[in-house]
């Protein structure tokens, strides 16, 4: 086994369990304890989950508890616990009251874990990321969060789609926030090679732009009740084997940026490098104008999320 000794996973919901299962089964950590303040079921589904491993032939010891304090000298915590979008509902609507939930999450982070690296997910992701940084403290290479890398593999599976290739053939990033202003970045997709935009149509190629910013809430009008959870845990876990094993695998991620891109002072998806100590660079690409643009409109459209959340004075 390659990995760290500890992951913390705080929320045992759809996605939490999910992500559970899939770091436990890459054997990445030698213990994995799963958080929830619902008395039983951390415990069921890290029980449901361990029993699984004399099949597929994993050594982590996974547990659940209801204490916050049981995270403690985690390498890794990853933030999944907050309120699901509802249909109809965007990913800012949950501002407040997913701020209020993840503050005592950053402060038994702080406490407990204190050299832990760490991975949000509550949405909304970009301003929720930003929020935790500030109040664990932690410099900007330990808090990261996933926004493009669930964003880029909906992107990369509707071209896939589309051209009716293999999946992982297709290679394509999606920046800016997670959410309406996402942007597909159609210059740098490409299936083995081949840029996109000589394989299809301009108007098929909005309309997977297009469909990809949707994405999340397609998923939830079709379920009705709750959101997605197989691909954003597929997501979260390859930001997580990246970071525990040390690959260096360049993904689209939402970090602090100080700079890049023309940035600064705000959370947003862009191309980086994930390694053992977290974020190991920003990997700055080239942008058509109309991307540029779009990545300023993103950018401000955080900004109004963090002025909102600045208002609310938690």
């Amino acid at each position: 086994m390659t990995g760290w000794s500890k992951i913390a996973i705080i929320g045992a919901g759809n996605i939490g369990g999910t992500l559970a299962q899939r770091l436990a089964e890459a054997d990445v950590s030698e213990e994995l304890v799963l958080v929830d303040i619902v008395e039983g079921l951390p415990q069921g589904k890290a029980l449901d989950i361990q029993e699984s491993a004399p099949i597929v032939g994993f050594s982590t010891r996974i547990w659940g508890s209801t204490k916050l304090s049981d995270i403690a000298q985690s390498d890794l915590v990853v933030l999944t616990a907050g309120l699901a979008r509802k249909p109809g509902m965007s990913r800012s609507d949950l501002l407040g009251k997913n701020a209020q939930i993840l503050k005592a999450h950053a402060e038994a982070i702080r406490d407990h874990a204190p050299r832990a690296l760490v991975l949000v997910v509550t949405n909304p992701v970009d301003v929720m990321a930003y929020y935790v940084r500030k109040v664990t403290g932690f410099p900007r290479e330990r808090v990261v969060a996933e926004s493009g890398t669930l964003d880029s593999t909906r992107f990369r599976w509707f071209v896939a789609e589309a051209l009716g290739v293999a999946p992982r053939d297709v290679v394509g990033f999606v920046m800016g926030t997670h959410g309406d202003t996402m942007v597909p970045i159609l210059s740098h997709c490409s299936v083995n090679g081949v840029p996109v935009t000589r394989l299809l149509p301009p108007e098929k190629l909005r309309a997977i732009v297009e469909r990809t910013r949707k994405g999340g809430g397609e998923i939830v009008d079709l379920l009705k009740m709750g959101s997605a959870y197989y691909a954003p845990a597929a997501a979260q876990a390859e930001m997580a084997i990246a970071m525990a094993r040390g690959q260096n695998r360049l993904l689209s991620a939402s970090v602090l940026l100080n700079g890049e891109f023309g940035l600064r002072d705000v959370y947003l998806g862009v191309p980086v490098v994930l390694g053992r100590t977290g974020l190991v660079r920003v990997q700055e690409i080239d942008l058509t104008p109309e991307e540029r643009t779009a990545l300023e409109t993103s950018a401000k459209a955080v900004r109004t999320d963090l002025s909102v959340l600045e208002s609310l004075a938690l």
